[in-house]
């Protein structure tokens, strides 16, 4: 609970979020089941317009984004989980996600998260290929109509990958002020040559993520699941 010391906010409420903004950030959710109703392109296209609006340092605007929807989406589709069920070996991604060795208390959430994904769908300990075919579904963007490969410039540093992230926050929360979902996927930059041979991705560009977006089918059990957040005291120090 938040303690004020300022006087001259001892006699009113801290300010608030505005409802609908907080609504749009803790409603969202990476979704694992969509619906086949499309999304129109001009609902995309303002969405990204919106998402563009991150801050960037010196306003470089490092997001170049390519849409798949139809025909080019389900080709690259079925490129992609044939790579993943037969010549995983053969591909790597040209960055690391996580570490080698992933720590404590990192490995913990890690898997807190993986086993509770497994046991809504049914697949058991031990089951590998159940997670296998499950994993394989990242690949088809979880049925959703419309798939966003998400690259940056080569000779971008650090700073531009963490302004990335503001970018990919932001489609996230638009997309749930416009009552859509989404699940963003580290998955797909493994197989960044599968993704070249398919779009137009000059070998300037690292492959730093696919999107999923679009309606979520509420009905499946993937979706029900609600990840944990450590509380405010374990991560934050007021001084």
């Amino acid at each position: 609970m938040l303690q004020q010391s300022d006087p001259a906010l001892a006699a009113e409420e801290f300010p608030r979020i505005d409802p609908a903004v907080e609504e749009a950030i803790v409603s969202r959710r990476s979704i694992r089941r969509f619906l086949p109703r499309p999304v129109p392109r001009e609902t995309v296209a303002h969405l990204l317009e919106v998402a563009c609006r991150a801050p960037s340092g010196t306003n470089i605007q490092p997001w170049r984004v390519y849409v798949l929807q139809g025909a080019r989406k389900e080709a690259l589709s079925e490129a992609l989980v044939d790579a993943y069920l037969h010549h995983a070996d053969a591909h790597e991604a040209e960055q690391r996600y996580y570490p080698q060795n992933l720590p404590e208390p990192f490995l913990s959430r890690r898997r807190e998260v993986g086993w509770a994904l497994y046991g809504l769908v049914g697949i058991e300990r031990g089951d590998k290929e159940g997670m296998r075919k499950q994993s394989a579904r990242n690949y088809r963007f979880f049925d959703a109509p419309v798939g966003l490969i998400c690259t940056i410039d080569r000779a971008l540093e650090i700073g531009s990958w963490l302004d990335y992230g503001m970018f990919l926050q932001n489609i996230m929360v638009a997309a749930r002020g416009a009552g859509l979902h989404t699940c963003p996927q580290a998955a797909f930059a493994k197989f960044h040559a599968v993704i070249r041979e398919q779009l137009p991705v000059p070998q300037r560009e690292i492959v730093v993520c696919g999107v999923s977006l679009g309606y979520a089918d509420e009905s499946a059990a993937e979706n029900t699941l609600v990840t944990r957040r450590e509380p405010l005291e374990s991560i934050v120090t007021f001084l």
